[in-house]
């Protein structure tokens, strides 16, 4: 259930953040960087939860400036995620494990900071500007932060536990 509340918000932000680094600390480095048959490694996860929360807070700045907000990007449209999301993969294809870390740090920093910058009314009184729907920056900033820490967290803990079963002197 959507967090209603700013302290909502800010609670499940943090706590879906600590389980998703838990799981990061523990997965197996030689895992870090293998693909899985959608040629996506679990850095290529880590640099895309990053990579949303910052096209999250690109959508909120420019609805605020009133500028034109590009769902979810400028040049693709909702029902070209696969093909958006392959790009960002090749774009991120040189970042190493240690970056794709410290982005994901930084972007759940400045979300932190977003929300804790705003007003219940303005995370929850109404309609996000420029997004053309009824969900509010609240709700955005929870899909874009905890909804995407806990989806990561749940794949990387499936890839983990299959890279381990298949390897297993690798579970010490």
């Amino acid at each position: 259930m959507p967090a209603k509340s700013k302290q909502e918000l800010l609670t499940v932000t943090h706590a879906e953040f600590e389980k998703l680094q838990t799981v990061l600390n523990e997965l197996p480095a030689m895992l870090r960087l293998e693909k899985d048959e959608e040629d996506t490694s679990p850095k290529d996860i880590v640099g895309h939860r990053a990579h949303w929360i910052q096209l999250f807070l690109g959508w909120y700045q420019d609805g605020q400036e009133g500028r034109e907000v590009h769902f979810p990007a400028k040049g693709y449209k909702w029902n070209e995620i696969k093909r958006y999301n392959a790009d960002l993969r090749q774009n991120q294809a040189g970042l190493s494990w240690q970056a794709a870390r410290s982005l994901l740090d930084t972007s759940h920093a400045e979300l932190v900071a977003l929300i804790e910058s705003l007003s219940e009314e303005e995370l929850y009184g109404g309609a996000m500007k420029g997004a053309n729907n009824k969900w509010t920056p609240g709700r955005w900033a929870e899909a874009a932060g905890p909804s995407h820490y806990r989806s990561a967290g749940k794949y990387l803990r499936q890839r983990s536990r299959a890279f381990k079963a298949a390897r297993p002197e690798t579970a010490a």
